[in-house]
Parts: structure tokens; C-alpha cells; sequence
């Protein structure tokens, strides 16, 4: 095989194309030149170097057309550096409304970082062993609850899987690794329909916070959500989400219920232009928010502990109890099935016992009882 030459429009180098035919993209760059006429020594070494690069180049192409059609994966095809390649497939497989692929490739450098006790640069695929992969899994599980340790490791695994499949690993490390989640022993807390009202009636000096914390509880909204909503998300009084149908490609729209509406418009007073890309709410962190959530809370003399993923549970719950269907609560939610609603965002604890309890036969036939 040759390389076709080109003289750059000064003259002084030689840049070096591929040379598949004459056809359209048939002669793709090399990324290597010469310079035509090296007026020192480094040039010249640079000549030498740029040649000797042109035939490894050769090399390697050629090894590669000999490949096709065998199981054999030439050397230069891998990356020695693992997070080379999981960084890659990130980029390669991230989507918009999916934060766990990249999510799984930061905890993974976290992990490594743990165990080494060092900012780690690079690790060889050949030390990701089965044990390590285990460890990985732990680690998640002891940082993270929820189904938050499975939806990070189900993305590394992901990620081990088409690696194996590009030839990294004979037997996939963590093949016998299965996901796993992590239950919280606490379960959280919601506002029932009287508590809404309470927290609406009760001044807080944080208007911001409380705007946005209402807002969450009237349209389902996680905290990194409306963190970063912006104005060009709502469009004629309906909120247009980051998540993508899947059927028709197009992202989903929520009607806003009055009082989200409502919140809207004071916001926007005197914003008759807002840019687009403006956010609407300018909160604290989520720490910070939900320490003064809880100040809130005890204001309004709710005694409960409630933090801001308690707004997304109340929003499902309350749906619910107004007998919406799951598969409805679940779109609402931005959840492409009803699995979720089914498993987390329903009732863990009774809504009033006394009540559920009087619904049973009515104690007038208590004499009846006592003359049997």
C-alpha cells in the first residue's frame, strides 16, 4: 500500500493521505507531514520520525484487512488504559435524559481512587478481575440506596460486555457479578392533601425554596430537575421534560395543574422576555435546600421529616389515592413503565388506620356478638 502526497498552499510540507481509490473520501488523512525542505535538526528528526510513523500506520492497516473475517484483534486496536475505553463508550452510549452511564463511569474512577488512596490515571484492563468488579459492587452499595447501586453497575457491566465482545476479555469479569440494590430502611415521608394546604398557608423566608418545592409537589419533579429548569422548558402553560419517547421521538409535554401555573407567573413578572435558557429557580444545593425544607416543615407544624424526594413520592401517591392509574402516574413521572410506581412510588404506610378499621362490620352488632 502507498500514501498519496499533498503540498500544503505554502509549499514548505508534505502532508500524507491514505490512498483507497479516487473516489469521494477515499483518501482520508494520516494526520503526518514532512516538511519539504528541513532547515535544522529538529526538523530533520522530525522527518525521520514522521516516516518511520508512516510505516507503522502501514503496518497496522495492513494487519487490519488481514483480520477481517478471523476472531484475531490486532495489538493496536486496544487501549492500554481501561478508562481510555469505558470513556469512549460513554461517549458513545450517553443520552440526554439518562445520567447513569456517566454516573457509573465517575463512581468507577471513585472506587479506584478509594482503594489506591491516590487520584488514579490509569488502570490495565487485564487488573479488572472478578474480584475487583465485586468490590466496585460493594462500594456502590455502600454509598448509594435505592435501586441507585444496580443502575450504576448494571452501566459498568454494560460497558465490561462490550469489551469482552471487542476482544479485552476472553471470559467477561463480572459476568458472574450480578447488580444489586440497596433497600432503605427508612421509609420516606409524604404530604397528604391537608399538609399541602398547610405548608401553602405558612410564610417562609426562603421564597424560592418554597416555590420550587411547591412546584416539585404539583408536577412530580426531582430536585436536579427543576435545578436546572430553565424558561425555554415551558411552552404555552405545559412543561416540556428532557425524557424522549421512545415510539415518537419527541419529548414529553405535562399540563401544569393552577397553582404550578401560578408560581410560573409571579416568577415571570416583570420578565416579559425571558431568555430561554434562563433558569427559573436559583436554589442552594440539595443540602441546603432540604435543611431549610425541614425548618419549613416544622413552621407549618408538620411532624415529619421530609426532604425533597418527598415531593416526587407525594405527587405519585396522591394521584394514586384519586384512583389514577398506575400506567398514567408513571408517564406523569416520566418513567417509560409502571415497574417503578409498582415497587417505590405507592403507599408504604397506611394513609388513616382508624378509618380502614371502621370500614370493617359496624360495631352496632356487638350485642349480638355477646349473646353468642
Amino acid at each position: 500500500m502507498n500514501f498519496w502526497k499533498k503540498r500544503n498552499k505554502k509549499g514548505d510540507k508534505i502532508y500524507f493521505h491514505y490512498d483507497f481509490g479516487r473516489g469521494k473520501g477515499q483518501r482520508p488523512v494520516t494526520g503526518v507531514f514532512v516538511y519539504t525542505k528541513p532547515k535544522n535538526q529538529i526538523e530533520k528528526n522530525h522527518n525521520k520520525e514522521a516516516l518511520a510513523l508512516l510505516e507503522t500506520k502501514k503496518s497496522e492497516l495492513i494487519l487490519d484487512r488481514q483480520a477481517i473475517g478471523s476472531s484475531f484483534m490486532p495489538s493496536h486496536k486496544f487501549k492500554s488504559n481501561f478508562l481510555d475505553y469505558y470513556e469512549e463508550y460513554v461517549r458513545l452510549n450517553k443520552k440526554e435524559n439518562n445520567r447513569h452511564v456517566q454516573g457509573s463511569l465517575n463512581h468507577f474512577r471513585e472506587f479506584l481512587n478509594k482503594e489506591a488512596n491516590q487520584d488514579v490515571k490509569s488502570i490495565s484492563p487485564l487488573e479488572i478481575t472478578e474480584n475487583l468488579c465485586k468490590r466496585y459492587r460493594q462500594y456502590l452499595l455502600d454509598n448509594f440506596n435505592g435501586d441507585t447501586p444496580a443502575n450504576y453497575y448494571a452501566r459498568f457491566k454494560r460497558c465490561m460486555a462490550a469489551a469482552t465482545k471487542d476482544g479485552y476479555y476472553r471470559i467477561n469479569p463480572c459476568e458472574d457479578v450480578k447488580s444489586k440494590t440497596n433497600p432503605s430502611k427508612n421509609l420516606k415521608e409524604i404530604l397528604e392533601v391537608d399538609e399541602y394546604l398547610l405548608l401553602l398557608k405558612t410564610p417562609f423566608f426562603n421564597q424560592e425554596i418554597a416555590e420550587a418545592f411547591i412546584f416539585c409537589c404539583y408536577t412530580g419533579l426531582r430536585y436536579v430537575d427543576v435545578y436546572t429548569l430553565s424558561w425555554g422548558q415551558i411552552k404555552e402553560n405545559k412543561l416540556v421534560t428532557r425524557i424522549i419517547q421512545a415510539k415518537t421521538g419527541q419529548p414529553v409535554e405535562l399540563t401544569l395543574h393552577p397553582i404550578a401555573k401560578a408560581i410560573l407567573k409571579r416568577r415571570k413578572e416583570n420578565k416579559p422576555e425571558a431568555d430561554p435558557n434562563e433558569k427559573i429557580f436559583l436554589l442552594l444545593t440539595n443540602d441546603g435546600c432540604n435543611k431549610a425544607l425541614q425548618q419549613w416543615v416544622d413552621r407549618a407544624r408538620i411532624k415529619k421529616h421530609i426532604t425533597w424526594s418527598c415531593a416526587r413520592l407525594s405527587f405519585s401517591i396522591l394521584l394514586q389515592d384519586q384512583l389514577v392509574d398506575n400506567a398514567t402516574v408513571a408517564y406523569l413521572l416520566g418513567h417509560t413503565s409502571t415497574e417503578h410506581v409498582n415497587r417505590t412510588y405507592k403507599r408504604h404506610r397506611p394513609k388513616d388506620q382508624s378509618k380502614t378499621i371502621d370500614l370493617l362490620p359496624s360495631p352496632d352488632l356487638l350485642p349480638y356478638f355477646l349473646q353468642l
